[in-house]
């Protein structure tokens, strides 16, 4: 298993829903998950730190979890079956001496409960639990991050900015549109004289 960690939310282009972005220790990989718009606001709602004015799902659940002594201890992403994400919750029993009459310390089982991958999201920002995801999911979804090839792109791109000249950018659009340059050279004569 693989502790994911949560690198963003993106909207997929064809459809303008929500993906929430799960990315790999090493930063090279990212697995993207389709949630909805409501969903997408749940996760978002969670890592705001003041509780909102109306009381969500998710946090309704996380009350009900500590009034039951049950802690959210990792949220599991376990398999993927035809293009959906499955997850359990792991769940424990808190340790409680005053309900336990030989004062034995003695690590409950844990509870699983089989979640929504975006539920279980939503309850681990809200409890600050890990979420965890078997490898061969991550291989079989995951999409390459190559950070060092994006900062490589982001400095060229800077570099080519603080070095470029108008006339620069005007003999590539020419090049690239196919601009006829007298006409060019006629629109800017005309631009002058106004």
């Amino acid at each position: 298993m693989i502790e994911m960690s949560i690198a963003g939310l993106a909207l997929d282009l064809t459809n303008k829903n929500p993906i929430i972005l799960l990315r790999d220790p090493s930063g090279r990989r990212q697995v993207p998950i389709l949630i909805d718009h409501t969903q997408a606001q749940n996760i978002l709602a969670g890592f705001k730190k003041g509780k909102s004015l109306r009381l969500l799902s998710h946090d309704l659940m996380i009350d009900l979890l500590n009034a039951g002594s049950l802690s959210l201890e990792r949220v599991i992403i376990h398999a993927i079956e035809e293009s959906t994400f499955q997850a359990i919750l792991k769940l424990r029993l808190k340790n409680n001496k005053s309900n336990n009459p030989k004062n034995i310390e003695k690590k409950p089982l844990p509870i699983e409960i089989d979640a929504r991958p975006s539920d279980a999201i939503a309850l681990a920002v809200r409890a600050n639990c890990s979420i965890w995801m078997y490898e061969n999911v991550v291989a079989e979804c995951s999409i390459p991050v190559d950070i060092d090839a994006d900062q490589e792109d982001q400095n060229e791109f800077k570099r080519f900015l603080e070095t470029v000249q108008p006339e620069d950018l005007v003999r590539h659009l020419q090049k690239r549109k196919g601009v006829d340059k007298d006409q060019l050279e006629q629109n800017d004569r005309n631009n002058n004289s106004k």
